[in-house]
């Protein structure tokens, strides 16, 4: 479903744009309320293009945003447990996406627009039903419950409190996220990061191992560097306004999705301005992530995503985020897990961060030799490089 033409040079690339999700802010967040339904001012940006707009024989994904087709194709891959090849058209390794020669590409059109007619009649135009809801990674819902039928497991009864005893008192919003920072190395140690500069080895998700480097200077600087046995190297950047990329394929710029995930992530102070992400944040509950009681912080960024927040209750350190992105077809989910802290110049960093992706491109593991605060950084390495001279 989604585009794989020459599926190793994709991968790479795919790999390489994820790599901006190798320089999350992991710094710290600023308190906010328990709860706040004030809506920040918002920011004129020229509108994207829909999918119709830039892509052939689009038919009931009229209106999709651009940058949202090929997390929609995966997602939709996802949920029926196949691959691009199963709706589109690849003859001796070329894609048509255009051709209409699958029945089963018409055949998803009318699911799509069944899950559009359930959502809009039903859910009063809210995502509730998705293709996941009923496939669960078949091509064929079930329609009948699988023999014999499983013990149903009784609901556990809340714990009761004994006379004399209090109930534990449940942090706020504002605890929780002051022991992070607290954490991390405190607001004063936090309030010195300039720039950071990491290098490692990236992991994929199909075995492969490439090195790479990340150069970041604040606020929404980055430079990458993917280093791969087979197709050389990938160098990305971005310098706050123009993204580009370089490799043996030539230069080029970057737009449409691709754009999309260079730029979801380079802010290097992402964490820092939580209050001006999320337009409402609560207290989640209590859970277990590898049988360490985590506080969860569940809210609504002001770009309209439900993200969920895992915090250690005992360090304090965020461990595991939850993104769902809304859609018209369904909220595509993301988790980034955070682990392997180590004091940095006097901030804890993360030196494993591992991504669980719809995509298999994007999710992946990323493991940290180096990580170094403070240091100077070439700010032309931002920006994009000269066209190499016509031959």
């Amino acid at each position: 479903m989604k585009n794989q033409a020459n599926n190793g040079s994709r991968f790479l690339v795919m790999c390489v744009a994820v790599l901006f999700i190798a320089s999350v802010g992991l710094v710290a967040f600023a308190p906010v309320g328990q709860t706040s339904n004030q809506q920040p001012a918002a920011v004129a940006a020229p509108a994207e293009k829909t999918v119709e707009q830039t892509k052939k024989n689009i038919k009931v994904l009229n209106g999709l945003p651009d940058s949202q087709l090929i997390p929609v194709m995966n997602f939709m891959s996802a949920s029926l447990g196949v691959r691009c090849v199963f709706c589109h058209v690849n003859k001796d390794g070329k894609w048509d996406f255009v051709s209409d020669e699958k029945p089963e590409k018409n055949t998803t059109r009318e699911m799509i627009k069944m899950v559009l007619a359930v959502n809009k009649d039903t859910f009063k135009g809210n995502t509730e039903v998705s293709c996941y809801t009923c496939h669960r990674g078949r091509t064929h819902p079930a329609s009948v419950p699988e023999l014999p039928i499983p013990e149903v497991t009784p609901r556990p009864s809340p714990a009761e409190t004994k006379p004399g005893e209090t109930k534990a008192a449940v942090p706020t919003v504002d605890e929780i996220l002051a022991k992070y920072t607290a954490a991390l190395g405190g607001s004063a140690a936090i309030d010195k990061l300039k720039t950071r500069s990491m290098k490692g080895e990236w992991l994929t998700s199909n075995g492969m191992t490439w090195g790479y480097e990340v150069y970041q200077s604040g606020p929404d600087k980055i430079y990458v560097v993917l280093n791969t046995p087979k197709q050389g190297v990938f160098e990305r950047g971005f310098n706050g306004s123009a993204g580009w990329e370089k490799s043996s394929h030539g230069l080029r710029a970057l737009e449409g999705q691709e754009l999309a995930v260079l730029r979801r992530y380079p802010d290097l102070f992402k964490d820092i301005k939580l209050k001006e992400q999320f337009s409402r944040l609560m207290f989640g509950g209590k859970e277990k992530i590898n049988d360490r009681e985590v506080y969860v912080l569940r809210g609504l960024t002001t770009d309209n995503r439900r993200e969920r927040l895992y915090f250690d209750a005992e360090t304090g350190l965020l461990v595991r985020r939850v993104t769902s992105t809304p859609t018209m077809i369904g909220m595509i989910p993301e988790q980034i897990d955070f682990q392997d802290y180590k004091n940095v110049d006097g901030l804890m960093m993360p030196f494993t961060i591992r991504i669980s992706s719809v995509d298999p491109n994007i999710s992946s593991t990323r493991k940290f030799a180096e990580v170094k605060l403070n240091v100077p950084v070439d700010e032309t390495k931002f920006n994009q490089p000269p066209a190499p001279p016509t031959p």
